[in-house]
């Protein structure tokens, strides 16, 4: 079974493009598809702190990839078992959380890449169905991507970004924070977290690595003028939760008087 994928980040980035992500956190197949036919460069599946185990990342992949997306997974740690696990299971791209120090980011790159770069097992079950190729593929085609979260992370970052194989960075805004002591969230026009998220941007663009970051619509714009090329706007819990809200409110409008905890 051959399957036609949308073109991977990694072909983005080369061909300069800034690409634009949604998250996926509910273990529903039915939300993944239309994530995945909804026109996102990537759709990632959060198995961090998503409601999400391996079985479930497995059938949101495939979910992905029929609505004709791009799937790509946060891991719920830098340890080569889950790491090369998802990959095999055709993710196109891993996002590994609390990447601290070039030893930690070369451990996310050996966990990934096939020898000589990396030490990943060779048995890509469900990708190397839908990849004749995989092999060959895997060297150029999978996303290398450290997340870049704390203080230490921004103390160690250059060489970090020194590590070769890493080919983006993803920052967590709510962990960045907290790490500079401010709550957990997007906190710009606190000196702190702008002058991070401006030395990242910067150190990235020294290295040729591509800033990422996930954020919400609301400051978009603003982290594309920042210089992020990798940007996550949305989740299906947040959409969905979002949307009801609105439906919910609009519907109280139509009906006078409603009560307040009543149906409408």
């Amino acid at each position: 079974m051959t399957t036609n994928f949308a073109p991977t980040l990694r072909e983005h980035w080369a061909l300069g493009v800034t690409t634009i992500g949604t998250w996926l956190t509910l273990p529903s197949a039915v939300s993944a598809e239309i994530a995945g036919g909804a026109g996102f460069h990537y759709a990632c599946i959060d198995m961090q702190h998503g409601v999400i185990d391996y079985q479930m990342a497995v059938s949101l992949t495939q979910a992905v990839v029929l609505g004709g997306g791009h799937a790509i997974a946060r891991v719920p740690w830098n340890e080569p078992g889950i790491i090369g696990k998802v990959l095999d299971a055709g993710i196109e791209g891993a996002i590994v959380p609390m990447v601290n120090t070039a030893a930690e980011a070369e451990l996310v790159v050996r966990s990934a890449r096939y020898a000589p770069l990396g030490s990943r097992s060779y048995g890509p079950a469900l990708a190397g169905m839908r990849r004749p190729n995989y092999f060959e593929w895997a060297t150029t085609g999978i996303a290398v991507i450290p997340m870049i979260e704390t203080t230490e992370a921004l103390n160690n970052l250059d060489e970090i970004l020194q590590v070769p194989g890493i080919d983006a960075i993803y920052v967590g805004p709510a962990d960045l924070s907290v790490s500079l002591g401010l709550k957990p969230a997007n906190n710009d026009g606190e000196a702190l977290f702008d002058d991070a998220l401006a030395a990242i941007v910067s150190a990235c663009n020294n290295h040729g690595i591509v800033p990422g970051i996930h954020t919400t619509t609301q400051f978009v714009a603003k982290r594309l003028e920042q210089g992020f090329r990798m940007v996550t706007v949305s989740n299906d819990m947040i959409a969905l939760r979002a949307q009801l809200t609105a439906e919910l409110a609009a519907a109280k409008g139509a009906v006078p008087n409603a009560a307040p905890g009543s149906m409408y």
